[in-house]
């Protein structure tokens, strides 16, 4: 073989190299890119009498039944400096004039622990707007009770979105 005629066929051999590296290189670059599956906040879990449920455990989503601008927001950041998981935030379908727990479920245990943390907070029943424990701060709203609760222990078996990664 020649000296020119292994010259063009090593530039032949690096052209065709070059064109698979941009037909690759393109196909790479035109690919969508993965998606994340979105996890869950919260997953349904049964609990039994005499578990404890403690705050970590508990999402709570919060919104504004008030014409008092950011205070679902400030609600909410104050839970979860108590350590509950933060849900939703938003604004109420409805005025409140009071603190309102949307529960069909009273005694639930999640219920009760998010109660513990108001003052006067009334249990009503309500669509869940948000995900876990919903939670309607009214015009009469102030401030979280000082005194936190830490957990409670349900007194039957109930059933509660509990936070994902929790233990």
């Amino acid at each position: 073989m020649t000296g020119a005629a292994r010259s063009a066929l090593t530039l032949a051999f690096l052209a065709l190299v070059v064109v698979a590296a941009a037909v690759w290189g393109w196909a790479a670059f035109t690919e969508p890119f993965p998606q994340d599956e979105p996890v869950a906040i919260c997953e349904d879990t049964t609990v039994t009498a005499g578990s404890e449920v403690r705050r970590d455990q508990v999402v709570v989503s919060v919104f504004n039944g008030s014409g008092r601008s950011g205070l679902a927001g400030a609600t909410s950041a104050q839970l979860a400096e108590r350590g509950f998981v933060e849900g939703t935030v938003g604004d109420s379908p409805q005025p409140a004039g009071t603190t309102q727990i949307w529960s069909s479920d009273p005694t639930n245990p999640a219920v009760v622990l998010v109660q513990r943390q108001f003052k006067r907070a009334q249990v009503v029943p309500g669509d869940a707007l948000g995900p876990g424990v919903v939670v309607v701060v009214g015009e009469k709203f102030q401030s979280l009770k000082k005194k936190q609760v830490e957990s409670v222990v349900a007194e039957a078996d109930a059933t509660w979105c509990k936070a994902t990664g929790s233990e």
